[in-house]
């Protein structure tokens, strides 16, 4: 695996006023040439200022500069402005800034219940090693790209898409942990790239259209049946407190078979959705 070596070249401006004082000399004996020597003098100034304009570059910031020289990895020059370096070397632009990208929309795939869900996610990412970024990938951004929605597809195999019991780690229910879930496998695809994920998230996330209204059905049941815990559980405790009220203050002796008639009644009153209809008895409690 080929690692970056840094390489920070020599400073262009200096090559720069070096080989334009080198074609001033060069121009100044051609014009005063008056034998070979003076000439050789001059051609050979001339050949000095090419080669020295030949090897100028420039790096812009947050961009590197990969060195080769007839194939071979030389370094990277990182430190922006104007550079120098051997003529003979090839100098490869690679971009350092960070990039984003979302994959590809309403991509389809398969929770670890095994229902189509469709999801994308929003990656964040920079080259850090430029020599990895060029040397061992043929595409680096082709290959972030097919690599993040590889990490993806993973990703929702691994959960389901709502939990089913208390603490269940789900897509949807748990964003902090997915995200960084996401992050990491990520992470471990492009390492040998030599890019660094700095943020994955999902950017949508939904039911595929041919499961999508029997699921809506299935929440509505679990949402309907909550609620009627809860009401269920609010009810009973406040019959307990009417019957513990009532045996504490001694307004009225109730045997076991009329605690159970309020008890019914009560319940029926609160658990119910639409309003009761109370029928007063204006007897004994006995008629």
């Amino acid at each position: 695996m080929i690692r970056e070596k840094a390489s920070a070249g020599v400073s262009g401006v200096l090559v720069l006023s070096v080989s334009g004082a080198l074609a001033i000399g060069a121009v100044v004996l051609l014009v005063l040439a008056g034998g070979v020597g003076l000439q050789v003098a001059a051609a050979a100034l001339a050949v000095l200022a090419g080669v020295g304009l030949a090897g100028l570059f420039m790096v812009n910031p947050n961009e590197g500069r990969v060195l080769q020289l007839f194939g071979e990895y030389v370094g990277t020059v990182r430190e922006s402005g104007l550079r120098w370096a051997n003529p003979l070397y090839t100098k490869r632009r690679v971009s350092l800034r960070v990039r984003n990208f979302e994959t590809q929309s309403r991509m389809k795939v398969n929770d670890v219940d095994g229902n189509p869900i469709e999801m994308s996610a929003v990656v964040v990412w920079h080259v850090v090693d430029t020599a990895q970024a060029t040397f061992e990938v043929d595409n680096c951004e082709k290959f972030v790209t097919v690599a993040a929605e590889a990490a993806l597809r993973k990703l929702a195999m691994s959960y389901p898409y709502d939990a089913h019991e208390e603490g269940q780690v789900s897509l949807r229910g748990c964003p902090l942990e997915i995200t960084e879930h996401l992050r990491r496998e990520m992470q471990e695809r492009l390492e040998r790239a030599g890019v660094e994920v700095l943020e994955a998230r999902i950017s949508n996330l939904a039911y595929a259209p041919e499961i999508a209204q029997a699921m809506l059905r299935r929440q509505q049941a679990s949402a309907v049946i909550a609620a009627r815990q809860k009401i269920v559980d609010g009810s009973v405790g406040m019959v307990e407190m009417a019957l513990e009220r009532l045996s504490q203050k001694n307004i009225v002796q109730l045997d076991e078979e009329r605690k159970a008639a309020m008890v019914s009644n009560l319940l029926v009153v609160l658990c119910s959705e639409n309003n009761t209809q109370p029928i007063i008895n204006t007897g004994t409690l006995y008629q």
